[in-house]
């Protein structure tokens, strides 16, 4: 039997269903739990969602039970949450009508369909063709410490400040980091798909001991950290920062500063799923009281590529 409570959020009230319902049954989080969450962190996740085509990861029946990507308007949403119809990105004359989570009562009612999991496109509109950001995905293998993928972020961190460019980095919310460098307005995805190659290439030949680009997994090294460097482009998708992700512990796809990602490279601790464990649905909204959005302000410093590319040709060919 279907529990529904009223939760008043800002000038919205909701009807929510089966609070108390485990979604996360090895640490008995609840919906409610989740809710309370993102009601918690919506100052700070919403810039991140708002005005995003939005592809929802839904667990009704929590994280041990069937899964399902909601890339649609889901059926049922009210009419007050706003939609997008973009066209495919494969070129084809079909749209898809996307969900917006631009405020807080959406973003709960996101939440109560067991959403754990929001992936964000990395354009928003009305500049949907224009990426915000080119982002690397480093991927360890099975066997790669924590040690190493540290190593490879920090790699990646210094061979773009090389050529100018200042990247920020989170963690995934499993057991990888995501190196994101902001762009300024008015490229395309394909050039920063071009551009998130060749500083990918770079960094594979000059951390060959660390990184590999080969996409088939029985040929992949687990010791090293998968460099996927393919997610750039059209209606390609990246976990929000501050999403829950649907693993044991509710961790968080958190930004970190540079500093602690040094500290991971020190670390003894080899499982990298178990240093990120730390940032999860109880301690994000602690972290985020005190040090704020680490991807917002000044932080977010967006980059124009032109001078990086010539100082790119000078320092990385020949």
């Amino acid at each position: 039997m279907t529990k529904r409570t009223e939760l008043v959020v800002g000038s919205r009230t909701l009807s929510v269903s089966n609070l108390d319902k485990v979604l996360y049954p090895r640490d008995g989080y609840t919906k409610g739990d989740v809710i309370d969450y993102y009601r918690g962190a919506a100052a700070w996740i919403l810039p991140h969602l708002r005005n995003n085509p939005l592809t929802l990861q839904r667990y009704p029946d929590g994280i041990d039970a069937q899964s399902f990507f909601e890339k649609h308007v889901p059926r049922g949403m009210p009419a007050w949450i706003p939609t997008a119809s973009i066209a495919s990105p494969e070129g084809h004359r079909e749209k898809t009508s996307y969900m917006l989570c631009n405020d807080e009562p959406a973003l709960v009612w996101v939440a109560n369909m067991a959403a754990l999991v929001l992936h964000v496109w990395t354009s928003h509109l009305p500049t949907i063709e224009e990426p915000d950001y080119v982002f690397f995905d480093l991927d360890p293998g099975e066997r790669c410490t924590l040690k190493t993928l540290a190593r490879v972020a920090l790699g990646m961190r210094d061979m773009l400040a090389e050529i100018g460019l200042s990247a920020l980095v989170k963690t995934s919310g499993g057991t990888g980091l995501h190196v994101v460098v902001p762009l300024a307005a008015g490229y395309s995805y394909d050039a920063a798909k071009i551009f998130s190659e060749a500083v990918a290439r770079r960094i594979a030949a000059r951390m060959n001991d660390a990184v590999t680009l080969e996409r088939a997994l029985k040929k992949r090294d687990r010791s090293l950290v998968y460099l996927d460097y393919l997610q750039v482009g059209r209606g390609k998708t990246i976990v929000s920062a501050y999403s829950l992700r649907a693993r044991d512990g509710a961790p968080v796809s958190t930004p970190l500063q540079w500093d602690e990602v040094e500290a991971f490279a020190r670390k003894r601790t080899a499982s990298p799923a178990d240093a990120f464990a730390a940032f999860n649905i109880e301690t994000t909204p602690k972290r985020l009281a005190k040090h704020g959005d680490l991807w917002s302000g000044r932080a977010w410093k967006k980059h124009r590529l032109e001078a990086a590319i010539g100082k790119a040709r000078k320092l990385w060919t020949g």
